[in-house]
């Protein structure tokens, strides 16, 4: 494969048309733009959407929304979307959509894609059968999933086993039919097959290999009611997803008469030309060198080198990195360079109870890596597929008993780093020496690198190492540790004070960084209360006063009300009190009650009455575990699995009180229908009809993000143990308020190094996170009933010191659909 640009001329084309808008499509736009196309394009497609991501298409179905995935269309681009080009006039140069709408143009490229094939078997028609390709089908397949129990996907590739993932992440009895002997044939070898089919059988779902589909038959409803396979077996479900492979899209070049290959797709020369001049293909559609390629990283390269040649460039297409690097199902799955195994070497490494499959494929001396395979653990790829056709840093036998973590690996400048968008070496060196890149986010920015399916992203940090760049871990300038460094320092050494923190370990007297992100870490390990003594001096102005301090100097009262659930007779005491102390109230969309507008003199008696009719602070001031939010679940719904309440009430109490790097919130969901909106929590539970998923990582707020899912099907006590051991994991390595979303996604190794850590244990320190959350839920304490009951602490709820009785004159209220409402002091006032 060559993009080399150099001779490149000013093109002559003035109109760019593009048919077609998925992301080769929009490569090629942008890459125009890079280059200076200073004519018009436009572009027709057909879906009623952008383009957008399709590698993270499954996403979708986990909670991210079409706008996440889409791209933007770049500016001056001409869009058409929802018509689509039903045919080309070479002659006029012009091309005609399905709305009658006619384009001229000077070069026309087609970037129709493809399409999902759909095995000619008896009642593939049937209502209930899908494909999986575009976000229309996965929104169809979401809605009947949502009606059944059980689906099976035909395919056991990679596209079949992403499906199988959708499915069973929407709770479904999940079956897999291949035709092959094995799952992934294309990428993986007898052995990786049979690894990887214990991997998935082991998540519960059912692999049928070697066997086709023979008809699929109606129930009385008329839609799919069971599948039968070929060797006779029958599987009841209601749902059918084809995921056989894909065909592609040529019918406008044919009817035009332009020459396509024997089995599809257009003919074009290494420049995407087809064998009309002002016609190009790139993407799924287009027949390179003999090859449709269906992988990403090939259809980009195509898009950027027919760019280049329309703006006068002699960029070539001459052949595709076919490396994959997925996490299918929870499990690591790489192929690169050559695995036909033909005349060459192998060095093969099976660990059967470790679920791990390595294949190295060398030369004939055993010095140059040809290719190779990971099952269960695909952490060399990210160093060996790199060297593929160079000689290796070591022996076959070290690489693959030793691993690639101690190699010496220095890359050459020309060794590809990102397949999916053709990056090398040297141009990440050269975005960190020459262009200022100090992160990843720099780096990606910069040249695209890790923006597709991200796998080159641990290589990108090694880059930015090796050229010597360093992150300052430092909290603020009075520790040279992170906030992580100095939670162990707290707890192996014992330290329960702020003053022998520093003395011992820092410099200065603090400052309003380290000193609350110490009285967090000091009240995370169980030191007291956090108005004990000196850690009082240490908290910000909300856990001051136990309360969170809103704009006209009043405070908000926040009573804990455990997954919702609230007795008449406990609603009647909280408007009581908003009426006594004449609050203003209202319902948030935490299922709690705000109490707002107390005055700090307030507070004691406020908590007095709410504690004495059984209440307890909701902790909606600290940087603690605030909610746990749910639906009403299987005692009422009539879709509930799960009762969601009593687990949303287990767990709110279980973590009330808890501190940690930033707030906490979280949701129990009784079914897939997600109620409680329990993915955009900092961990979400979602029942299945087998017990809990669970969800990490998620928020709300400035930057929304959807949780990732952890671990599914937990029982009970499964669940509880793993939330056990995530937040107990995060409160002790996240850094100063970084939420769980961040924490996770700058994880080196992210959710897969979080499962290793808390489920596999690969450190050996669950035993000891178990006992921390342990010593946390027995020696929970009420803030609010330990400050009613020391007199000592109630001084501080004053306005003024020398008259405690007398209230802040400068607060003042007015009514505002019949509660108050703070009246501001006009800022002419204050200057």
């Amino acid at each position: 494969m060559s993009t080399a640009t150099a001779g490149r001329e000013r093109g002559t084309a003035t109109r760019v048309v593009v048919a077609g808008y998925g992301p080769a499509a929009h490569r090629f736009i942008e890459r125009l733009g890079e280059l200076g196309f200073g004519g018009s394009i436009t572009v027709l497609g057909e879906e009623p959407r952008p383009a957008y991501d399709r590698v993270a298409l499954t996403s979708y179905l986990g909670g991210k929304t079409a706008e996440d995935l889409t791209y933007p269309v770049p500016e001056g681009v001409t869009v058409r979307l929802g018509d689509p080009v039903v045919a080309i006039d070479r002659e006029a140069r012009r091309v005609r959509t399905a709305s009658g709408h006619a384009e001229p143009y000077d070069v026309l490229v087609l970037a129709t894609g493809s399409r999902p094939f759909v095995p000619p078997v008896p009642g593939r028609d049937l209502p209930g059968c899908h494909v999986y390709r575009t976000i229309d089908d996965l929104d169809a397949i979401r809605e009947r999933a949502g009606h059944v129990t059980s689906g099976v996907v035909v395919g056991g590739g990679l596209l079949g086993l992403e499906a199988a993932d959708a499915l069973r992440g929407l709770g479904l009895a999940t079956h897999v039919v291949e035709v092959a002997d094995r799952l992934m044939p294309r990428q993986v070898d007898e052995g990786g097959g049979a690894v990887l089919r214990r991997h998935i059988e082991a998540l519960g779902l059912s692999v049928h290999t070697g066997v086709a589909v023979e008809r699929i038959e109606a129930g009385p409803d008329g839609a799919v009611a069971r599948v039968v396979l070929s060797g006779g077996q029958v599987i009841e479900t209601g749902l059918v997803v084809f995921s056989a492979g894909v065909r592609p899209r040529d019918e406008l070049a044919r009817e035009a008469g332009l020459p396509v290959g024997e089995r599809g797709g257009i003919v074009v020369d290494e420049g995407m030309r087809t064998a009309d001049p002002a016609i190009y293909a790139i993407g799924e559609c287009a027949l390179a060198g003999g090859t449709v390629h269906g992988l990403v990283g090939p259809c980009l390269t195509m898009a950027e080198v027919a760019a280049d040649r329309i703006c006068g460039g002699i960029a070539a297409f001459t052949g595709a990195d076919t490396s994959t690097k997925l996490k299918l199902l929870g499990v690591d799955v790489a192929s690169f360079g050559d695995i036909t195994g033909e005349g060459t070497l192998d060095v093969t490494y099976l660990d059967p109870v470790g679920g791990v499959y390595h294949r190295l494929f060398v030369s004939d001396d055993a010095r140059t890596l040809l290719g190779g395979i990971c099952v269960g653990d695909a952490t060399a790829y990210q160093t060996l597929r790199p060297l593929v056709g160079r000689e290796l840093p070591g022996s076959p036998t070290e690489l693959l008993f030793g691993g690639t973590a101690g190699v010496a690996v220095d890359l050459p400048d020309d060794a590809q780093v990102c397949s999916c968008n053709n990056v090398t070496a040297g141009r990440i060196r050269a975005a960190i020496a020459g262009e200022g890149c100090t992160d990843i986010a720099a780096i990606k920015g910069c040249t695209r690198a890790g923006t597709a399916c991200g796998s080159c992203v641990p290589m990108l940090k090694r880059l930015l190492e090796q050229s010597g760049v360093r992150q300052s871990k430092a909290m603020c300038e009075h520790f040279a540790y992170s906030r992580a460094e100095l939670f162990d320092i707290v707890r192996v050494r014992g330290i329960n004070s702020f003053s022998r923190l520093i003395a011992e370990y820092g410099t200065g007297r603090g400052c309003d960084i380290c000193k609350p992100a110490v009285a967090s870490i000091l009240a995370s390990l169980g030191n007291g209360h956090i108005l004990d003594g000196e850690q009082a001096a240490l908290q910000d102005t909300n856990d001051h006063f136990l309360a969170n301090i809103q704009r006209n100097g009043t405070y908000s009262v926040v009573p804990r009300i455990p997954g919702g659930e609230i007795t008449p007779e406990k609603l009647i005491v909280i408007g009581e009190v908003a009426r006594d102390f004449g609050l203003y109230t209202k319902i948030t969309g935490a299922q709690r009650i705000d109490l707002l507008g107390a005055r700090v003199e307030q507070l004691p008696r406020i908590w007095k009455r709410l504690v004495d009719a059984g209440f307890e602070s909701g902790h909606a001031y600290g940087k603690a575990v605030r909610t746990v939010k749910s639906c009403v679940g299987s005692t009422w719904c009539r879709y509930g699995v799960q009762d969601s309440v009593g687990m949303a009430i287990a767990l709110e109490l279980r973590y009330r009180g808890l501190r940690a790097p930033h707030k906490i919130k979280a949701a129990v969901s009784g079914c897939a229908r997600e109620c409680a909106e329990a993915r955009g929590k900092d961990f979400g539970v979602i029942a299945t009809e087998r017990g809990w998923n669970l969800y990490v990582g998620g928020n709300g707020g400035f930057r929304p993000r959807h949780a990732d899912l952890l671990a599914s099907d937990l029982s009970d006590e499964e669940l509880v143990r793993t939330i056990d051991r995530f937040l107990m994991y995060y409160i002790r390595t996240a850094d100063r308020l970084q939420r769980t979303s961040d924490w996770l996604e700058n994880l080196e190794g992210g959710l897969d190094r979080l499962r290793e850590v808390i489920i596999e244990d690969s450190l050996g320190i669950c035993a000891e996170l178990d006992a921390q959350m342990e010593r946390h839920v027995a020696g929970y304490v009420d803030e609010w009933r330990a400050t009613l009951e020391d007199p000592e602490k109630l001084r501080r709820f004053v306005s003024f010191i020398n008259a405690p009785d007398t209230p802040d004159p400068s607060i003042s209220f007015e009514i505002e659909r019949d509660q108050i409402k703070p009246v501001m002091i006009p800022l002419e006032a204050v200057r």
